[in-house]
């Protein structure tokens, strides 16, 4: 007597064409508004380790602001999580707008990519069949 066992798993996601909440709809998740307001380091590394990269990566930017004055520029970890994002989700936009709307509202598209990445997980299901046939 042999046991045959077949696991198939179905993973399905919701995407759009646009950012599925505005860079400004900081109150449509308080959750995530009031961590970015009391402790954007906090909300920068969890959103990078929920998409999947190191939580430290984010990090490094604090680097890249350290002599850059008032108005600094995005560093290539945000430009670079954005844009991938964008890809995986399949989002519209481009590395010139990505690294503009960085420019102008680094800490709000900090909190619009967190709404994101918790709107995707939570979309997504996943389905397992297990067949066990006796030989």
């Amino acid at each position: 007597m042999a046991v045959v066992q077949q696991v198939t798993t179905v993973t399905t996601s919701h995407s759009s064409a646009e950012w599925s909440s505005g860079v400004c709809d900081c109150c449509s998740d308080l959750g995530v508004c009031c961590c970015g307001m009391f402790c954007f380091p906090c909300l920068m590394c969890q959103t990078a380790s929920e998409f999947g990269w190191c939580c430290c990566m984010p990090l490094l930017e604090t680097f890249c602001f350290a002599y850059t004055g008032i108005n600094p520029l995005p560093c290539p970890v945000s430009i670079c999580l954005r844009s991938s994002m964008r890809k995986r989700y399949r989002i519209n936009g481009s590395l010139c707008g990505d690294f503009c709307t960085l420019c102008f509202c680094y800490s709000c598209t900090w909190c619009q990519m967190a709404r994101e990445i918790k709107r995707q997980r939570g979309s997504s299901s996943a389905v397992t069949t297990t067949t066990v046939t006796h030989i």
